[in-house]
């Protein structure tokens, strides 16, 4: 789980890597019918909206050193990619 955060850890320092994410799966999505992906592409450019503000100190006083927020973050954010990815290799379900 340790390595999981330091990967992830970029993402604090480098949050336009979260909107470029985000913007990719937004634009994957809508190409390829999927509102799952898009959705999950408007998650992490929230995302990327938080740790900005963050970042910026407009959502924090300054004492925003110990960031348990990343804890549930993270896997979300992990959990997220994995389901979109997922759901470009489901067929979709013809309707009647």
């Amino acid at each position: 789980m340790t390595g999981l955060f330091s990967a992830m850890g970029i993402l604090v320092q480098y949050p336009v890597l979260a909107a470029i994410v985000g913007a990719l799966l937004v634009l994957i999505g809508r190409r390829a019918h999927r509102r799952i992906v898009s959705g999950i592409g408007v998650v992490w450019l929230i995302y990327a909206a938080y740790e900005t503000g963050i970042q910026q100190r407009w959502l924090c006083s300054g004492e925003c050193d110990i960031r348990i927020d990343l804890l549930l973050i993270f896997p979300l954010l992990l959990i997220s990619l994995i389901v979109a990815a997922m759901s470009l290799f489901v067929p979709r379900r013809r309707q009647k």
